[in-house]
Protein backbone atom coordinates (compact mmCIF):
# COMPACT_ATOMS: atom_id res chain seq x y z
CA UNK A 1 0.00 0.00 0.00
CA UNK A 2 1.70 3.26 -1.18
CA UNK A 3 0.28 6.66 0.17
CA UNK A 4 0.00 9.22 -3.02
CA UNK A 5 -0.07 12.30 -0.84
CA UNK A 6 1.69 14.60 -3.32
CA UNK A 7 -1.26 17.21 -3.75
CA UNK A 8 -1.18 18.77 -0.55
CA UNK A 9 -4.04 20.71 -1.18
CA UNK A 10 -6.17 17.63 -0.93
CA UNK A 11 -4.94 16.58 1.81
CA UNK A 12 -7.32 14.93 4.51
CA UNK A 13 -6.44 14.50 8.01
CA UNK A 14 -7.23 11.02 9.09
CA UNK A 15 -7.78 9.50 5.70
CA UNK A 16 -4.66 7.41 6.18
CA UNK A 17 -5.00 5.88 8.92
CA UNK A 18 -9.40 5.37 7.41
CA UNK A 19 -7.60 4.05 4.75
CA UNK A 20 -5.87 0.98 6.83
CA UNK A 21 -8.79 0.40 9.14
CA UNK A 22 -10.80 -0.01 5.59
CA UNK A 23 -8.38 -2.98 4.51
CA UNK A 24 -8.13 -4.77 7.80
CA UNK A 25 -11.87 -4.79 8.07
CA UNK A 26 -12.48 -6.14 4.90
CA UNK A 27 -9.46 -8.85 5.37
CA UNK A 28 -7.01 -7.51 3.22
CA UNK A 29 -4.06 -6.50 5.02
CA UNK A 30 -1.08 -5.25 3.06
CA UNK A 31 1.69 -7.25 3.16
CA UNK A 32 3.94 -3.47 2.67
CA UNK A 33 2.43 -0.59 3.81
CA UNK A 34 3.78 2.87 5.79
CA UNK A 35 2.81 0.52 8.89
CA UNK A 36 4.03 -2.44 8.05
CA UNK A 37 7.38 -1.31 6.30
CA UNK A 38 9.15 -3.53 3.03
CA UNK A 39 12.02 -3.30 0.70
CA UNK A 40 10.73 -0.54 -1.26
CA UNK A 41 9.67 2.32 1.18
CA UNK A 42 9.44 4.70 2.49
CA UNK A 43 5.72 4.47 1.24
CA UNK A 44 4.39 7.78 1.64
CA UNK A 45 5.33 9.93 -1.76
CA UNK A 46 5.58 13.00 0.07
CA UNK A 47 8.46 11.29 1.99
CA UNK A 48 9.94 10.11 -1.75
CA UNK A 49 10.03 13.59 -2.78
CA UNK A 50 14.39 14.72 -3.34
CA UNK A 51 13.62 11.43 -5.82
CA UNK A 52 11.14 12.94 -8.57
CA UNK A 53 12.76 16.29 -9.09
CA UNK A 54 16.12 14.11 -9.49
CA UNK A 55 14.14 12.38 -12.51
CA UNK A 56 12.67 15.54 -13.30
CA UNK A 57 15.53 17.35 -14.29
CA UNK A 58 16.96 14.39 -16.25
CA UNK A 59 13.69 14.37 -18.56
CA UNK A 60 14.64 18.05 -18.95
CA UNK A 61 18.27 17.26 -19.54
CA UNK A 62 17.72 15.35 -22.33
CA UNK A 63 15.58 17.67 -23.89
CA UNK A 64 11.95 15.88 -22.98
CA UNK A 65 10.61 18.09 -20.67
CA UNK A 66 11.08 22.00 -19.44
CA UNK A 67 10.99 24.69 -17.25
CA UNK A 68 7.74 26.95 -17.54
CA UNK A 69 7.73 30.45 -15.73
CA UNK A 70 4.62 31.29 -16.39
CA UNK A 71 2.07 32.95 -13.57
CA UNK A 72 -1.21 31.90 -12.88
CA UNK A 73 -2.25 35.36 -14.80
CA UNK A 74 0.19 34.35 -17.97
CA UNK A 75 -2.09 30.88 -17.85
CA UNK A 76 -5.27 32.82 -18.03
CA UNK A 77 -4.48 35.00 -20.67
CA UNK A 78 -3.31 31.96 -22.23
CA UNK A 79 -6.65 30.83 -22.37
CA UNK A 80 -8.45 33.65 -23.15
CA UNK A 81 -6.14 34.02 -26.17
CA UNK A 82 -7.00 31.27 -27.64
CA UNK A 83 -10.12 30.08 -26.94
CA UNK A 84 -12.83 29.92 -30.00
CA UNK A 85 -15.73 28.08 -30.86
CA UNK A 86 -13.80 24.65 -31.52
CA UNK A 87 -11.31 25.31 -28.87
CA UNK A 88 -13.57 26.11 -25.90
CA UNK A 89 -10.53 25.28 -23.17
CA UNK A 90 -7.23 25.71 -24.66
CA UNK A 91 -4.76 23.29 -23.79
CA UNK A 92 -0.79 24.27 -22.67
CA UNK A 93 0.41 22.19 -26.09
CA UNK A 94 2.57 22.28 -28.72
CA UNK A 95 0.34 25.24 -29.93
CA UNK A 96 1.27 27.85 -27.11
CA UNK A 97 4.51 26.33 -25.74
CA UNK A 98 6.58 28.68 -27.97
CA UNK A 99 4.23 31.84 -27.15
CA UNK A 100 5.00 31.30 -23.25
CA UNK A 101 7.60 32.07 -20.79
CA UNK A 102 9.28 28.42 -20.77
CA UNK A 103 12.84 27.32 -21.27
CA UNK A 104 11.76 26.68 -24.68
CA UNK A 105 11.20 30.22 -25.73
CA UNK A 106 13.98 31.75 -23.32
CA UNK A 107 17.86 31.70 -23.97
CA UNK A 108 19.61 29.35 -21.51
CA UNK A 109 20.93 32.60 -19.85
CA UNK A 110 17.73 33.66 -19.27
CA UNK A 111 16.48 30.55 -17.64
CA UNK A 112 19.32 30.01 -15.43
CA UNK A 113 19.04 33.44 -14.55
CA UNK A 114 15.20 32.69 -13.06
CA UNK A 115 16.14 29.69 -11.64
CA UNK A 116 18.58 31.15 -9.69
CA UNK A 117 16.96 33.75 -8.63
CA UNK A 118 14.36 30.92 -7.48
CA UNK A 119 11.72 32.00 -9.46
CA UNK A 120 8.49 29.83 -9.15
CA UNK A 121 8.09 27.41 -12.16
CA UNK A 122 6.66 23.88 -12.87
CA UNK A 123 8.26 21.04 -15.24
CA UNK A 124 6.25 20.72 -17.75
CA UNK A 125 6.78 17.19 -20.43
CA UNK A 126 7.31 18.38 -23.68
CA UNK A 127 5.05 16.01 -26.12
CA UNK A 128 6.01 15.08 -29.37
CA UNK A 129 4.16 15.99 -32.17
CA UNK A 130 3.00 13.59 -35.23
CA UNK A 131 3.21 10.72 -33.24
CA UNK A 132 1.12 7.34 -32.57
CA UNK A 133 1.47 6.06 -28.95
CA UNK A 134 0.15 2.21 -28.66
CA UNK A 135 -0.29 0.37 -25.83
CA UNK A 136 -1.77 -3.15 -25.36
CA UNK A 137 -4.87 -2.86 -22.36
CA UNK A 138 -5.32 -6.02 -20.43
CA UNK A 139 -9.01 -5.23 -20.81
CA UNK A 140 -9.47 -2.78 -23.39
CA UNK A 141 -6.59 -4.34 -25.86
CA UNK A 142 -4.22 -2.73 -28.46
CA UNK A 143 -5.44 1.25 -27.90
CA UNK A 144 -3.17 4.08 -29.65
CA UNK A 145 -3.10 7.88 -29.27
CA UNK A 146 -1.96 10.78 -31.57
CA UNK A 147 0.41 12.86 -29.32
CA UNK A 148 -0.23 15.77 -30.81
CA UNK A 149 -3.61 15.49 -29.20
CA UNK A 150 -2.19 15.42 -25.34
CA UNK A 151 -1.12 18.70 -23.77
CA UNK A 152 2.21 19.19 -21.81
CA UNK A 153 1.22 17.94 -18.24
CA UNK A 154 2.78 18.91 -15.59
CA UNK A 155 5.33 16.59 -14.10
CA UNK A 156 6.80 18.66 -10.76
CA UNK A 157 4.83 21.15 -9.64
CA UNK A 158 5.88 24.93 -8.14
CA UNK A 159 6.37 23.76 -4.67
CA UNK A 160 8.16 20.90 -6.04
CA UNK A 161 6.14 17.65 -5.53
CA UNK A 162 5.39 15.56 -8.12
CA UNK A 163 2.06 15.42 -10.25
CA UNK A 164 0.75 11.70 -10.47
CA UNK A 165 1.88 11.39 -13.24
CA UNK A 166 5.63 11.90 -12.73
CA UNK A 167 5.16 10.29 -9.14
CA UNK A 168 3.31 7.32 -10.32
CA UNK A 169 5.79 6.13 -12.96
CA UNK A 170 8.99 6.82 -10.87
CA UNK A 171 7.52 4.70 -8.33
CA UNK A 172 6.09 2.00 -10.17
CA UNK A 173 9.63 0.90 -11.71
CA UNK A 174 11.50 1.28 -8.32
CA UNK A 175 9.02 -0.60 -6.36
CA UNK A 176 9.06 -3.50 -9.43
CA UNK A 177 5.15 -3.04 -9.60
CA UNK A 178 3.99 -5.72 -12.28
CA UNK A 179 0.30 -4.74 -12.94
CA UNK A 180 -1.40 -0.87 -13.31
CA UNK A 181 -4.91 -1.38 -12.48
CA UNK A 182 -7.20 1.31 -12.18
CA UNK A 183 -10.45 3.19 -12.95
CA UNK A 184 -11.14 4.23 -16.93
CA UNK A 185 -11.10 7.75 -16.52
CA UNK A 186 -7.14 7.56 -16.57
CA UNK A 187 -7.24 5.80 -20.09
CA UNK A 188 -6.61 10.08 -21.76
CA UNK A 189 -2.95 10.00 -19.51
CA UNK A 190 -2.10 6.45 -20.86
CA UNK A 191 -0.09 7.46 -23.46
CA UNK A 192 1.81 10.48 -21.36
CA UNK A 193 2.68 7.37 -19.21
CA UNK A 194 3.90 5.26 -21.53
CA UNK A 195 5.99 8.28 -23.33
CA UNK A 196 7.81 8.50 -19.54
CA UNK A 197 8.60 5.12 -19.18
CA UNK A 198 10.64 5.13 -22.90
CA UNK A 199 12.45 8.67 -22.25
CA UNK A 200 13.54 7.29 -18.50
CA UNK A 201 15.09 4.34 -19.96
CA UNK A 202 12.37 2.09 -18.48
CA UNK A 203 10.29 0.71 -21.08
CA UNK A 204 11.26 -2.58 -20.88
CA UNK A 205 10.01 -2.78 -17.31
CA UNK A 206 6.65 -0.73 -18.34
CA UNK A 207 4.21 -2.59 -15.93
CA UNK A 208 0.64 -4.03 -17.76
CA UNK A 209 -1.80 -1.67 -17.69
CA UNK A 210 -5.49 -2.66 -17.08
CA UNK A 211 -8.56 0.17 -17.17
CA UNK A 212 -11.02 -0.83 -14.99
CA UNK A 213 -15.14 0.08 -16.31
CA UNK A 214 -16.56 2.79 -14.28
CA UNK A 215 -19.37 1.95 -11.18
CA UNK A 216 -22.49 3.48 -12.20
CA UNK A 217 -25.09 4.60 -10.19
CA UNK A 218 -28.31 2.23 -9.65
CA UNK A 219 -30.14 3.58 -12.51
CA UNK A 220 -27.26 3.20 -14.26
CA UNK A 221 -27.61 7.16 -15.25
CA UNK A 222 -23.29 8.22 -14.60
CA UNK A 223 -20.67 7.48 -11.98
CA UNK A 224 -21.84 6.56 -8.40
CA UNK A 225 -20.06 8.95 -6.38
CA UNK A 226 -19.68 8.94 -2.83
CA UNK A 227 -22.31 11.84 -1.97
CA UNK A 228 -25.09 9.27 -4.11
CA UNK A 229 -24.94 6.70 -1.12
CA UNK A 230 -26.28 9.05 1.67
CA UNK A 231 -28.69 10.38 -0.62
CA UNK A 232 -30.36 7.24 -2.05
CA UNK A 233 -30.02 5.03 1.04
CA UNK A 234 -27.36 3.17 0.73
CA UNK A 235 -23.33 3.36 2.16
CA UNK A 236 -20.44 3.95 -0.50
CA UNK A 237 -18.13 4.19 2.28
CA UNK A 238 -16.35 1.05 3.71
CA UNK A 239 -16.47 2.29 7.39
CA UNK A 240 -18.43 5.31 8.35
CA UNK A 241 -16.25 8.52 7.72
CA UNK A 242 -16.71 11.86 9.32
CA UNK A 243 -15.36 14.96 7.14
CA UNK A 244 -12.40 16.86 9.38
CA UNK A 245 -13.26 19.87 7.84
CA UNK A 246 -17.00 20.16 7.26
CA UNK A 247 -18.41 17.07 9.93
CA UNK A 248 -20.05 15.74 7.46
CA UNK A 249 -21.07 12.57 8.11
CA UNK A 250 -20.70 9.45 4.97
CA UNK A 251 -22.69 5.96 6.06
CA UNK A 252 -20.24 2.68 6.11
CA UNK A 253 -20.85 -0.37 5.12
CA UNK A 254 -19.50 -1.86 8.40
CA UNK A 255 -21.89 0.29 10.58
CA UNK A 256 -24.76 -0.56 8.46
CA UNK A 257 -24.43 -4.21 9.74
CA UNK A 258 -22.70 -5.88 6.29
CA UNK A 259 -20.32 -8.38 6.73
CA UNK A 260 -16.74 -8.22 5.39
CA UNK A 261 -16.89 -11.49 3.48
CA UNK A 262 -20.38 -10.63 1.60
CA UNK A 263 -18.55 -6.75 1.13
CA UNK A 264 -15.83 -8.48 -0.53
CA UNK A 265 -17.66 -10.87 -2.39
CA UNK A 266 -20.34 -8.15 -3.67
CA UNK A 267 -17.42 -5.55 -4.58
CA UNK A 268 -15.65 -8.26 -6.99
CA UNK A 269 -18.84 -9.04 -9.22
CA UNK A 270 -19.30 -5.68 -10.15
CA UNK A 271 -17.46 -5.19 -13.67
CA UNK A 272 -16.33 -9.30 -13.16
CA UNK A 273 -17.75 -12.60 -13.94
CA UNK A 274 -16.18 -15.74 -13.26
CA UNK A 275 -18.20 -17.13 -16.25
CA UNK A 276 -20.48 -19.56 -14.21
CA UNK A 277 -23.65 -19.14 -12.46
CA UNK A 278 -21.98 -19.39 -9.03
CA UNK A 279 -22.40 -16.32 -6.93
CA UNK A 280 -20.86 -16.46 -3.39
CA UNK A 281 -17.28 -16.93 -3.04
CA UNK A 282 -14.83 -17.04 -0.32
CA UNK A 283 -11.74 -15.01 -0.82
CA UNK A 284 -9.40 -18.14 -1.73
CA UNK A 285 -12.07 -19.25 -4.15
CA UNK A 286 -11.94 -15.39 -5.65
CA UNK A 287 -8.09 -15.15 -5.55
CA UNK A 288 -8.80 -18.53 -7.44
CA UNK A 289 -10.98 -17.55 -10.14
CA UNK A 290 -9.98 -13.81 -10.55
CA UNK A 291 -8.70 -12.98 -13.85
CA UNK A 292 -8.79 -9.68 -15.67
CA UNK A 293 -9.74 -11.47 -18.92
CA UNK A 294 -13.41 -11.44 -17.46
CA UNK A 295 -13.81 -7.85 -16.75
CA UNK A 296 -16.16 -6.03 -18.60
CA UNK A 297 -15.49 -2.97 -20.74
CA UNK A 298 -18.91 -1.25 -19.84
CA UNK A 299 -19.89 0.47 -16.96
CA UNK A 300 -21.13 -1.87 -13.99
CA UNK A 301 -24.69 -0.67 -12.27
CA UNK A 302 -24.50 -0.44 -8.60
CA UNK A 303 -27.78 -2.51 -6.95
CA UNK A 304 -28.24 -2.19 -3.84
CA UNK A 305 -31.00 -4.54 -3.18
CA UNK A 306 -28.21 -6.61 -4.44
CA UNK A 307 -25.73 -6.26 -2.01
CA UNK A 308 -28.30 -6.65 0.45
CA UNK A 309 -28.77 -10.20 -0.74
CA UNK A 310 -25.08 -11.03 -0.36
CA UNK A 311 -25.38 -9.93 3.01
CA UNK A 312 -27.87 -11.90 3.68
CA UNK A 313 -26.81 -14.94 2.29
CA UNK A 314 -23.89 -14.49 4.60
CA UNK A 315 -25.80 -13.92 8.06
CA UNK A 316 -27.52 -17.89 6.91
CA UNK A 317 -24.14 -19.58 6.38
CA UNK A 318 -22.98 -18.34 9.58
CA UNK A 319 -23.08 -20.76 12.79
CA UNK A 320 -25.74 -19.64 15.47
CA UNK A 321 -22.86 -19.61 17.41
CA UNK A 322 -21.03 -17.20 15.34
CA UNK A 323 -24.02 -14.46 15.12
CA UNK A 324 -24.74 -15.36 19.31
CA UNK A 325 -20.91 -14.00 19.52
CA UNK A 326 -22.05 -10.92 17.85
CA UNK A 327 -25.59 -10.26 19.48
CA UNK A 328 -23.85 -10.36 22.62
CA UNK A 329 -21.96 -8.15 21.79
CA UNK A 330 -24.92 -5.88 21.43
CA UNK A 331 -26.70 -7.43 24.58
CA UNK A 332 -24.13 -6.48 26.61
CA UNK A 333 -24.35 -2.88 25.20
CA UNK A 334 -27.74 -2.86 26.31
CA UNK A 335 -26.81 -3.78 30.20
CA UNK A 336 -28.16 -7.40 29.16
CA UNK A 337 -26.62 -10.15 30.49
CA UNK A 338 -27.45 -13.53 29.20
CA UNK A 339 -26.08 -17.05 28.52
CA UNK A 340 -24.50 -17.67 25.76
CA UNK A 341 -26.36 -21.09 25.12
CA UNK A 342 -29.61 -18.87 25.38
CA UNK A 343 -28.60 -16.31 23.06
CA UNK A 344 -27.71 -18.58 20.85
CA UNK A 345 -30.85 -20.24 20.59
CA UNK A 346 -32.52 -17.22 20.06
CA UNK A 347 -30.27 -16.49 17.17
CA UNK A 348 -31.13 -19.70 15.36
CA UNK A 349 -34.81 -18.96 15.30
CA UNK A 350 -34.64 -15.55 13.73
CA UNK A 351 -31.54 -16.18 11.54
CA UNK A 352 -33.64 -16.45 8.59
CA UNK A 353 -35.62 -13.10 9.11
CA UNK A 354 -32.41 -10.86 8.98
CA UNK A 355 -30.40 -9.51 6.55
CA UNK A 356 -28.05 -7.51 8.39
CA UNK A 357 -26.64 -7.91 12.00
CA UNK A 358 -28.60 -4.71 13.59
CA UNK A 359 -31.92 -6.47 13.02
CA UNK A 360 -30.95 -9.27 15.57
CA UNK A 361 -32.39 -6.73 18.13
CA UNK A 362 -35.35 -5.90 16.52
CA UNK A 363 -36.31 -9.81 15.67
CA UNK A 364 -35.80 -10.64 19.30
CA UNK A 365 -36.04 -7.70 21.75
CA UNK A 366 -39.26 -9.66 23.19
CA UNK A 367 -37.40 -12.78 24.24
CA UNK A 368 -35.38 -10.03 27.05
CA UNK A 369 -37.55 -7.13 27.49
CA UNK A 370 -41.45 -7.40 27.81
CA UNK A 371 -43.33 -5.42 25.54
CA UNK A 372 -44.26 -1.52 26.71
CA UNK A 373 -46.66 -0.96 23.65
CA UNK A 374 -48.68 -2.68 21.83
CA UNK A 375 -48.45 -2.33 17.69
CA UNK A 376 -51.85 -0.35 16.86
CA UNK A 377 -52.69 -2.47 14.01
CA UNK A 378 -51.81 -5.71 15.68
CA UNK A 379 -54.45 -5.00 18.46
CA UNK A 380 -57.00 -3.84 15.99
CA UNK A 381 -56.44 -6.82 13.79
CA UNK A 382 -56.32 -9.65 16.51
CA UNK A 383 -57.64 -8.27 19.90
CA UNK A 384 -61.06 -8.96 19.84
CA UNK A 385 -63.98 -8.07 22.54
CA UNK A 386 -63.61 -11.50 24.34
CA UNK A 387 -59.99 -11.80 24.05
CA UNK A 388 -59.52 -10.20 27.51
CA UNK A 389 -61.64 -13.33 29.17
CA UNK A 390 -60.16 -15.79 26.87
CA UNK A 391 -56.67 -15.65 27.68
CA UNK A 392 -57.12 -15.39 31.56
CA UNK A 393 -58.41 -18.74 30.49
CA UNK A 394 -55.28 -19.77 28.73
CA UNK A 395 -53.07 -17.83 31.22
CA UNK A 396 -54.59 -20.56 33.58
CA UNK A 397 -53.77 -23.49 31.16
CA UNK A 398 -50.44 -22.19 30.86
CA UNK A 399 -50.04 -22.21 34.87
CA UNK A 400 -50.72 -25.74 35.31
CA UNK A 401 -48.30 -26.94 32.76
CA UNK A 402 -46.56 -29.45 34.58
CA UNK A 403 -43.55 -29.80 32.25
CA UNK A 404 -42.22 -26.72 31.20
CA UNK A 405 -42.01 -27.37 26.79
CA UNK A 406 -42.81 -25.60 23.94
CA UNK A 407 -44.06 -28.87 22.67
CA UNK A 408 -45.73 -29.97 25.91
CA UNK A 409 -47.05 -26.04 26.35
CA UNK A 410 -48.42 -25.87 22.80
CA UNK A 411 -50.55 -29.30 23.54
CA UNK A 412 -51.87 -28.03 26.64
CA UNK A 413 -53.18 -25.15 24.81
CA UNK A 414 -54.66 -26.98 21.72
CA UNK A 415 -56.73 -29.45 23.77
CA UNK A 416 -58.01 -26.67 26.08
CA UNK A 417 -59.19 -24.71 22.71
CA UNK A 418 -60.27 -27.82 21.34
CA UNK A 419 -62.54 -28.61 24.25
CA UNK A 420 -64.11 -25.42 24.17
CA UNK A 421 -64.52 -25.53 20.74
CA UNK A 422 -62.73 -21.57 20.48
CA UNK A 423 -60.84 -20.41 17.42
CA UNK A 424 -57.50 -21.49 17.53
CA UNK A 425 -56.07 -18.28 14.90
CA UNK A 426 -57.87 -15.81 17.20
CA UNK A 427 -56.78 -17.30 20.51
CA UNK A 428 -52.96 -17.75 19.18
CA UNK A 429 -53.07 -14.22 17.79
CA UNK A 430 -54.39 -12.57 20.31
CA UNK A 431 -51.78 -14.35 22.83
CA UNK A 432 -49.00 -12.90 20.47
CA UNK A 433 -50.04 -9.23 21.15
CA UNK A 434 -49.84 -9.58 24.85
CA UNK A 435 -46.50 -11.62 25.06
CA UNK A 436 -44.59 -10.38 21.81
CA UNK A 437 -46.79 -6.31 21.56
CA UNK A 438 -47.04 -7.39 17.71
CA UNK A 439 -47.80 -9.59 15.07
CA UNK A 440 -44.79 -11.15 14.55
CA UNK A 441 -41.71 -13.16 16.17
CA UNK A 442 -40.73 -16.64 16.02
CA UNK A 443 -43.15 -19.76 17.17
CA UNK A 444 -45.39 -18.11 19.92
CA UNK A 445 -45.05 -21.50 22.58
CA UNK A 446 -41.37 -21.47 22.07
CA UNK A 447 -40.89 -18.03 22.78
CA UNK A 448 -43.26 -18.82 25.80
CA UNK A 449 -41.21 -21.63 27.11
CA UNK A 450 -37.85 -19.46 26.63
CA UNK A 451 -39.32 -16.67 28.59
CA UNK A 452 -40.25 -18.73 31.09
CA UNK A 453 -43.63 -19.52 33.14
CA UNK A 454 -43.58 -16.59 35.32
CA UNK A 455 -42.76 -13.80 32.86
CA UNK A 456 -45.20 -15.32 30.46
CA UNK A 457 -48.58 -14.98 33.35
CA UNK A 458 -46.44 -11.64 34.15
CA UNK A 459 -47.00 -10.37 30.56
CA UNK A 460 -50.46 -12.19 29.80
CA UNK A 461 -51.84 -10.04 33.20
CA UNK A 462 -49.97 -6.47 31.50
CA UNK A 463 -51.42 -7.33 28.43
CA UNK A 464 -54.92 -7.95 29.42
CA UNK A 465 -54.81 -4.86 32.21
CA UNK A 466 -53.91 -1.93 29.04
CA UNK A 467 -55.97 -3.63 26.54
CA UNK A 468 -58.99 -4.21 28.20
Amino acid sequence: MRIEDTDQNRYVEGAEQYILDCLKWAGLEPDESPVHGGAFGPYRQSERKAMYRQYAEQLVNDGYAYYAFDTPEDLEKMRETHKSADNPSPQYDHHVRMKMRNSLNLTADETKALLDAGTRHVIRIKMPQGETIGFTDMIRGYIEFETSLVDDKVLLKADGMPTYHLANVCDDFIMQITHVIRGEEWLPSAPLHVLLYRYLGWEQEMPSFAHLPLLLKPDGNGKLSKRDGDRLGFPVFPLQWTDPKSGEISSGYRESGYIPEAFINMLALLGWNPGTEQEIFSMDQLIGAFSLERVGKSGSKFSPEKAKWFNHQYIQNKTDEELAQLFTQELTARNINADLALVTRITSLIKERITFTHELWAQSSYFFEAPETYDTKSVKDRWKADSAEKIKEISQVINQCAVWTAEEIKQKIMDFINEKQYHTGQIMNALRVVIVGAAMGADLCTIIEIIGKDETLKRIESGISKLG
